[in-house]
């Protein structure tokens, strides 16, 4: 293939598949395309260490190096305005073309807006990008209130640290809980007690009518009951849109993000998505999804190179997530949507526990706050196919280590018989 492999797309699945085609022994040209100049970044530590720390630097995902090493063509700061699909080419903003024999689409997903009175004034913000979290922690070194619209991750997860920066936060929340999409009830009861007891002020059921400024940058924001919240800055972060206009002007099939297939193909075969922009139906749950995780966002991008290289594999990588709230590490192993009972290991008093939720007699996920052992064995368990008994949960980490042994010892006997 004499134009080899584009990559649309230079966050974790843009690098990760570029990585991925040289491990799979792909020798043709590869290049990612980035619209941001700058090499190529960790986005976690944002909401959390970057926007703390005046003198931190970004975490590149790899080394200068090893794109040179690799022969990876990557070109930063270029912006792709159109896919031509029949003739295999990406047109670039400000003219010139790029073509490709196969196209990987890892453009990943930006903020949501909110229609919003005064959104558009100084200090009003969102985390996305290294630029966006040079931003808030300038704006923060000047701001000795907070206001954080939307209670999930992100938004905690900077309420978290900038409440440890001694910045005086109050969390707005539209619906009755915190991380209502993200995770069970009595997790995020636990996250919000949490919080509140670090000096975090936390509204749920509770919407922003308007901004109010002062000059020109925000100065407060006024809740639908009339409150006002004094605020220097407003972070806003109310979830995620997938970037998929690219693919959609081209006539690539879309469905709550880019349609693909278990081997990452979209409906035009020679091109391929992955990553927060890319939906799928998912081998676990039988449904659709489109998930937002640096997991999902790696594997995609190993299974797709190796798509790529001739292989046939099914995307079957079990789901997994985490967050750092102030001294809460939450992770999260599987897909707890349709459960309808659970077990808790652990003391939630002591902020170290897990919930394996079920549907009827098979473990759909485990959620842990503070117990990286009890995370790790669920992807261990999930992976491998096992559903342990409430019962056998019940036993604690030995007796499932144990559980799951056997499980693996009986597995060949079963194959062979």
């Amino acid at each position: 293939m004499k134009n080899g492999v584009v990559i649309v797309g230079a966050g974790h699945a843009g690098v990760q598949a570029a990585a991925s085609l040289r491990e799979e022994g792909y020798d043709g040209p590869v290049i990612l395309v980035g619209d941001e100049n700058e090499l190529p970044y960790h986005k976690p530590p944002l909401s959390k260490t970057f926007i703390k720390d005046q003198q931190a630097k970004p975490q590149p995902l790899r080394g200068e190096a090893f794109y040179t090493g690799s022969a990876i063509d990557f070109r930063p700061g270029i912006r792709v305005e159109r896919i031509d699909v029949g003739g295999r080419r990406l047109e670039i903003s400000g003219g010139g073309v790029l073509p490709f024999d196969r196209l990987i689409l890892a453009t990943g997903a930006r903020p949501r807006l909110l229609p919003l009175p005064g959104s558009e004034l100084s200090g009003v913000v969102s985390l996305r990008s290294l630029g966006d979290a040079r931003l808030i922690r300038e704006l923060s070194a000047q701001s000795e209130e907070v206001v954080i619209l939307g209670g999930g991750f992100i938004g905690l997860e900077i309420a978290a640290t900038l409440t440890a920066a001694g910045r005086k936060v109050t969390v707005v929340e539209a619906v009755d809980r915190l991380l209502g999409r993200a995770v069970a009830p009595v997790i995020a009861g636990h996250v919000r007690q949490r919080l509140e007891a670090t000096g975090v002020r936390i509204l749920t059921g509770t919407t922003i009518e308007r901004l109010e400024d002062e000059n020109g940058r925000v100065s407060a924001a006024i809740t639908s009951s009339g409150e006002r919240l004094p605020a220097q800055m407003v972070v806003i972060g109310i979830g995620v849109v997938p970037n998929v206009e690219l693919a959609e002007a081209a006539g690539i099939a879309i469905g709550n993000g880019i349609r693909v297939d278990q081997q990452m193909r979209t409906s035009v075969p020679e091109i391929l998505a992955i990553g927060d922009a890319a939906s799928y139906r998912h081998w676990f749950t039988g449904g659709d999804v489109r998930l937002e995780s640096v997991q999902n966002a790696t594997d995609q991008a190993r299974l797709a190179a190796r798509t790529i290289v001739g292989h046939t594999d099914n995307y079957s990588a079990v789901p997994w997530f985490w967050s750092d709230i102030g001294d809460m590490k939450l992770q999260m192993v599987g897909l707890i949507a349709g459960g309808d009972s659970h077990v808790v290991l652990g003391d939630v008093v002591e902020n170290k526990f897990s919930i394996y939720h079920y549907a009827g007699s098979r473990l759909l996920g485990i959620e842990s706050v503070n117990r990286p052992g009890d995370h790790m064995l669920g992807r261990k368990m999930l992976g491998a196919g096992f559903s342990p008994s409430p019962q056998i949960v019940a036993t604690g980490p030995d007796g499932l280590k144990a559980a799951l042994a056997a499980f693996q010892q009986a597995e060949p006997a079963r194959a062979a018989g």
